[in-house]
């Protein structure tokens, strides 16, 4: 089987994925939709597709197997809504919706209908992240006990790095990047217990000309297992991506810009030569880490095939293993309540970052 498929929105980010269906074998690109006909005309010529200026017409010309929804955010929900009267599955750029009520009410219709939605949640796929993941299944770490992220380096609010949309909403750009380090976090933490055992601290920190609540987050949450969980996220600072999962038999340390994995597992007390063979181990750790993706580098630059592709780009990597499942007919690699627990954590900073009004004083 070969998955017919469309991109509705012709903007920045649309384009990796029109270039990842248009590569992967298992997918057939027919279609770009953007009202901006023009832009949706750039792009069709690119690929030697059809353009369309509204979706509707995109259902009614192409029989499609999966959707790809590449809008702002405001839009998502009525544009999923229309392709899910279509019975078209959907993957839709991150955040899904922008409040948590709008995307109960997708994850309802989309039930309804029996029509499959999942999330670009793509960092879940970064190499880093498959190894930590298989590690932690395997019981390599024990139990797990806590786990901190710390992202800093995001866009301040006034930036349009993704449009000028962005603005509309609380923390602006800043804002925009946070599903990133969150459902990263989530992917190897597991979701909240319970929408009580989140906490959250907001921070304006920059002077802006426009309005905007906060462009400094940190989040503290319990699991279900009872991972304790802290997010630190930053913005106009130098760029760290890490996430630490702190096990009873081993920690690890995930970098994920040079996608990495330091693993720890000594004793805390150590002697002097000890620790000396301790910095040695980490250290050839570390340098076989990066001459690992070194090769994936090189193999890259030499080999165009799509395996290749997509152990280098976590955009494919999703894709395939979105593509994967329309076809076997099996649930979707990334679950909508991954972007409901991502969108609740993101409300949960902007009800922080809403100042409270002092009850007047009482004589």
């Amino acid at each position: 089987m070969t998955v017919k498929t469309a991109v509705v929105g012709a903007g920045t980010v649309s384009e990796v994925h029109l270039s990842g269906i248009d590569k992967n074998p298992r997918t057939e690109l027919v279609g770009i939709c953007d009202l901006d006909i023009d832009r949706a005309r750039e792009a069709a010529s690119r690929y030697d597709i059809t353009p369309y200026g509204d979706i509707d017409d995109l259902l009614a010309e192409e029989s499609l197997d999966w959707l790809h929804i590449c809008t702002s955010v405001q839009s998502h929900l009525p544009l999923a809504k229309r392709a899910i009267d279509a019975g078209v599955p959907l993957l839709i750029e991150k955040p899904v919706t922008e409040t948590i009520e709008e995307l109960e009410e997708l994850e309802a219709y989309a039930d309804e209908h029996g029509v499959p939605v999942s999330p670009v949640h793509q960092h879940n796929f970064d190499p880093v992240m498959r190894s930590a993941r298989r590690m932690i299944h395997s019981g390599e770490l024990g139990e797990i006990r806590g786990v901190d992220l710390i992202y800093t380096g995001l866009s301040t609010p006034d930036e349009a790095n993704r449009g000028t949309w962005v603005f509309d909403l609380p923390g602006g750009e800043f804002e925009e990047g946070l599903p990133h380090p969150i459902y990263s976090a989530l992917r190897v933490s597991g979701f909240p217990k319970s929408e009580e055992s989140i906490s959250s601290i907001t921070r304006l920190v920059g002077d802006y000309d426009d309005e905007f609540a906060y462009d400094s987050a940190q989040l503290q949450y319990v699991t279900e297992d009872d991972v304790l969980c802290s997010l630190k996220m930053l913005s106009s600072s130098k760029p760290r991506h890490e996430i630490y999962v702190h096990g009873t038999e081993k920690s690890i340390q995930l970098d994920m810009v040079l996608q990495t994995i330091q693993t720890v597992d000594e004793e805390y007390h150590l002697s002097s030569l000890k620790k000396g063979k301790q910095a040695i181990t980490r250290s050839a750790g570390y340098l076989s880490g990066l001459l690992s993706n070194a090769k994936l580098v090189a193999d890259g630059q030499f080999n165009d095939d799509w395996e290749t592709a997509i152990k280098m780009n976590a955009h494919y990597a999703q894709f395939d293993r979105t593509a994967r499942a329309i076809e076997a007919g099996t649930e979707m690699p990334v679950s909508l309540e991954s972007s409901k627990w991502t969108i609740r954590l993101i409300e949960a900073l902007r009800d922080s970052s809403t100042p409270t009004v002092d009850a007047p004083a009482t004589i």
